[in-house]
């Protein structure tokens, strides 16, 4: 017996305890559920409360004596709580992973996810905020509000256009780092994988012509960045073809895009671009046909990232692509965010940074790549979320470059 998958935002008879209608809970036949049950984190307590004089230090009075020196000196909020260390994750369910609007409730399980993985690989504490609103300023007046409880806001699972304008908006006004990890995770990620593709082929970055399918959150992320790398050759095309600035079906988001891309002037399918191109970076779903792949240049690189189904599979990539990547983890090269973001606050924090900058993220890339050092092969251009060395890496580059940035504040 097979449980059914139903819309959570449709009648169900499904109860509290995870049972339909009566029948054994769904832990009885997947292991995921099992796991879920009860949730996947939990508060813990750093200091003990064993009697009463350790709970006069942990809360009334001697907590009063802290209140009191933190509205003196507001700054030492971050000295005498966990604000310095802990990160908002905040969605409003409207783009998890490849399930789409799903809502508030159903995305929560991904945000826990996304808590620990925050923990696990960059000793970040984060918690899981599901907000039961989709409007833009709405988002935005109910994270100012929530942030002085917080070091940063990670931007989760929130859809394209609005997620721009959201990140646009909380970073105006607040001082602490806003960051939409959809976007600029994945973006650090593929460049850092991209350098080593490129140092593996003995070329430089400016050598290649990239060509990106998908001009969502992480399509638009990604051609800045590399275009911020050194990559002056970026196309992106979305469902009608390359984006280019002869178009007059372009979204605010898109016409901007068009501005700093397609220098070539490429018009017309996401085929035609790929003639001759030296990198596919694929963030959009959908299948790229085996003839465009092999009109690609010699020693290209497919980095294929939709999931479950890569826009081109390893197997066909292989036959005519040096260099192969996929979101996925049970294929070599995984484009994988958690390579990144954990390390990303961590630095961040450490210097109590006011915001992210491009800087940041570009040498979160740079040092990412450079973990994988002398072993870099065709198989091996970006290290696994499982290498020890990765966030310490991340951690260290990006706290240096707020320093020589001038947003760290201490």
């Amino acid at each position: 017996m097979a449980a059914e998958i139903v819309n959570p935002r449709s009648e169900s008879t499904t109860d509290h305890t995870g049972h339909e209608g009566g029948a054994e809970p769904l832990d009885s036949f997947d292991p995921a559920f099992a796991l879920h049950r009860g949730g996947k984190m939990a508060v813990q307590a750093t200091v003990p409360v064993r009697d009463k004089d350790d709970l006069s230090l942990a809360y009334t009075p001697g907590v009063a004596k802290v209140c009191s020196a933190i509205a003196e000196q507001p700054e030492l909020v971050h000295d005498y709580t966990w604000k310095s260390s802990v990160v908002a994750v905040v969605t409003d369910g409207t783009a998890v992973l490849g399930l789409g609007d799903i809502g508030p409730e159903a995305s929560l399980p991904v945000m826990e996810g996304k808590a620990i993985l925050f923990k696990q690989f960059g000793g970040v504490d984060a918690v899981p905020i599901a907000l039961n609103c989709t409007d833009v300023d709405e988002i935005v007046e109910t994270v100012v509000r929530l942030a002085p409880s917080f070091g940063g806001v990670n931007l989760e699972d929130i859809s394209a256009p609005r997620c721009f304008e959201i990140e646009r908006k909380l970073q105006e006004r607040l001082d602490v780092p806003v960051f939409h990890d959809d976007q600029h995770g994945t973006a650090v990620v593929t460049l850092a994988a991209l350098r080593n593709a490129a140092r593996l082929s003995k070329r430089a970055l400016g050598d290649l012509r990239a060509v990106i399918s998908g001009a969502g959150a992480a399509g638009v992320a990604i051609a800045k960045m590399l275009v911020e790398a050194g990559i002056e050759d970026v196309a992106v095309a979305d469902r009608k073809g390359v984006v280019s600035a002869d178009r007059d079906d372009l979204t605010p988001v898109k016409r901007e895009l068009a501005g700093f891309t397609n220098k070539a002037g490429i018009s017309g399918s996401l085929e035609t671009a790929l003639a001759g191109a030296d990198v596919f970076i694929g963030v959009s779903g959908g299948t790229v046909p085996e003839d465009a792949v092999a009109s690609m240049a010699e020693g290209a690189f497919v980095f294929a990232m939709a999931n479950p189904n890569p826009e081109v599979h390893p197997e066909v990539a292989h036959k005519y692509a040096a260099v192969v990547a996929t979101g996925r983890s049970d294929f070599p090269n995984q484009i994988n965010n958690v390579l990144a973001f954990p390390g990303i606050f961590a630095g961040a924090l450490q210097v109590r940074a006011s915001r992210i900058t491009e800087g940041m993220k570009l040498a979160a890339a740079e040092a990412l790549a450079g973990v994988v050092g002398d072993d870099l092969a065709a198989d091996y251009v970006i290290p696994s979320p499982f290498d020890e060395r990765v966030a310490p890496a991340v951690t260290a580059a990006v706290a240096a470059a707020a320093r020589a940035e001038g947003v760290a504040r201490r």
